[in-house]
């Protein structure tokens, strides 16, 4: 009987030692929540924003530009180059699979430059708080030269941002395990690699976003029309699809699209001051 209340009081212990050492994520704790989202299309990214709103710019491949309405501008995957534009980004996240989706030599006037990979194989860890948003990664695993692995060695990064939660898987090799979807939380958006050979496989990704249930997918990281066809086929019977027409949405807590919809965006380069 000693033996077993001892048992339990290491495990009560452990669990709450585990408790008071994550830190705090609202897309983790009300992960089974599903808040409502309201999207606009504007033509330019230089316009402001209106309260509690996003702007997400697909620049380019797997960038895409997440604007707040307090003025932060976050780019993913940077690669140096957004287009001709004097835009100085505040935070840039890099995975380091191609050097199309990172480099090495980022422009010293940004302030945060986070890479998505450590040491070979100790990966990452970023909680980066900037008060109106909050940028944390979940480590997942690449391909390495030769056929290898490397554990940890690249990031999903997660921007928290007016009550959203925001994805972008970057350049995912695998599904990711119970523990590392726990970590990722709740995802109200969705920025996926759809190639479906360079990550992961399109039926792969398909099982991934039917788990997210993210009310909005962006695929990415495609090189074909066809292949982007190929992929929203797949996803048609549980997903809606919105061709936008156009690089950017804006979004907001507000009202959910009555199922989860696939946004097709155009990718466009950041031009001057548009």
């Amino acid at each position: 009987m000693i033996r077993f209340l001892l048992s339990s009081l290491l495990i009560l212990f452990a669990a709450s030692a585990s408790a008071q050492d994550r830190r705090p994520s609202h897309c983790i704790a009300i992960a089974d929540a599903a808040p409502g989202l309201k999207y606009l299309h504007r033509a330019s990214y230089r316009e402001p924003l209106p309260n509690y709103t996003v702007r997400l710019h697909y620049i380019a491949h797997a960038s895409f530009l997440i604007q707040t309405q307090g003025g932060l501008n976050a780019v993913t995957d940077f690669t140096g180059f957004i287009g001709n534009t004097d835009l100085i980004p505040d935070v840039v996240t890099m995975n380091h699979a191609h050097d199309t989706h990172w480099t090495a030599n980022p422009d010293p006037a940004i302030a945060h430059a986070l890479k998505g990979w450590g040491a070979f194989g100790q990966g990452a860890d970023h909680h980066l708080d900037l008060g109106e948003m909050l940028v944390r990664n979940v480590s997942t695993d690449i391909r390495s030269q030769f056929g290898g692995e490397e554990t940890r060695g690249n990031s999903i990064f997660i921007f928290e941002v007016a009550g959203l939660c925001i994805g972008h898987l970057g350049h995912l090799h695998h599904e990711p395990n119970d523990a590392q979807y726990a970590a990722i939380g709740r995802l109200d958006v969705v920025m996926a690699p759809v190639d479906g050979g360079y990550t992961v496989p399109q039926a792969t990704m398909i099982r991934i976003l039917k788990r997210l249930k993210s009310s909005v997918v962006i695929p990415m990281h495609w090189f074909s029309d066809l292949g982007l066809r190929t992929f929203v086929d797949g996803m048609s019977e549980s997903f809606d699809v919105m061709r936008v027409g156009g690089p950017s949405i804006e979004v907001s807590l507000a009202t959910l699209p009555k199922r989860p919809t696939i946004f097709l965006l155009r990718p466009a380069w950041l031009r001057g001051r548009e």
